[in-house]
């Protein structure tokens, strides 16, 4: 028996389709020698500062700068539940494996091998790494699985990433805070892209509109149009040029575009920020309530 663990439930649910694990159960599917469950995001986050020390508590400027000697992680609030039942998968004794099918990326890595540690978990492991949740892509990730232990840089990468935010986070939020007596949060990512939308913001406000010139011939079926000019002296200056106009050569083509292919998660969730300024989150929620509703 192999326990499948995704990142999402509407990934296990398509997974589970094509393995052919189609029993439900409380928090994962089961079938065909397959056990196939889903992490819900983050199971596992690390600790905040008062879990090393109580006095860290209270915000103080004094105990600046934050640097844990040794990380600690704990179980986030609102996913206790799963964690316990994918802690229980593991160790069940018809489990004799593992597949990681959590996002093919650095944090898809990162959430798996949380989950995988702190469970306590010491058996092997496959990973697979797919980008499109078709039934074929499916079916090919899964006849193509590789050792675990190749994408231990991919992990080891995402845990610098994390804990590098941690430490900017924490600490530059303390101090920030601690310094103007308020509470300002600073982000490795946020604030700089904070930063460049109020940018951003601020220079269209600032916008001029400046105006431009093009000319234009006028002919029997279309009209031919000449590049912007900043100086109406210069669009002057071609149009009094012009004053006969010989088309050389015209030509009209049809095109033919084959059908777009049918939306994997990723492309949905693209689309219908697009079009509809749905967030990635909303779109799976969206995506989920429709397949239970089915």
């Amino acid at each position: 028996m192999k326990l499948v663990l995704a990142e999402k439930p509407s990934v296990a649910q398509s997974i589970a389709k094509v393995l052919g694990a189609a029993k439900r159960e409380d928090g994962y599917l089961e079938g065909n020698g397959y056990v196939v469950s889903w992490c819900v995001g983050h199971l596992v986050e690390l600790a905040q500062p008062e879990a090393y020390d109580a006095k860290y508590s209270k915000w103080a400027y004094a105990d600046l700068p934050i640097f844990p000697m040794d990380w600690q992680y704990e179980v986030s609030a609102g996913t206790k539940k799963q964690f316990g039942i994918l802690k229980k998968l593991m160790a069940r004794e018809d489990v004799a494996s593992l597949v990681c099918a959590t996002d093919a990326g650095r944090e898809g890595e990162l959430i798996f091998r949380l989950v995988y540690h702190k469970a306590g978990c010491r058996k092997p492991f496959e990973r697979l790494w797919i980008s499109s949740m078709e039934d074929v892509a499916i079916k090919e990730g899964f006849e193509n699985l590789r050792s675990g232990t190749e994408y231990d840089a991919l992990y080891e990468a995402a845990l610098c990433r994390e804990r590098a935010d941690w430490i900017v986070g924490i600490n530059a939020t303390r101090l920030f805070s601690t310094l103007y007596g308020q509470t300002l949060n600073v982000g490795r990512v946020m604030t700089p892209t904070l930063a460049m939308a109020v940018m951003r913001e601020a220079a269209i406000s600032a916008f001029k509109p400046e105006p431009f010139y093009i000319v234009q011939i006028g002919l029997d079926e279309f009209i031919a149009s000449s590049e912007r000019y900043k100086k109406k002296s210069e669009a002057e200056t071609i149009c009094n040029g012009c004053s006969v106009a010989i088309v050389t050569k015209a030509e009209c083509k049809e095109k033919t575009e084959k059908p777009p292919a049918l939306y994997d998660l990723t492309s949905l969730q693209r689309e219908a920020n697009r079009v509809l300024g749905y967030t990635a989150q909303q779109t799976l929620d969206y995506h989920d309530l429709l397949f239970h509703l089915r």
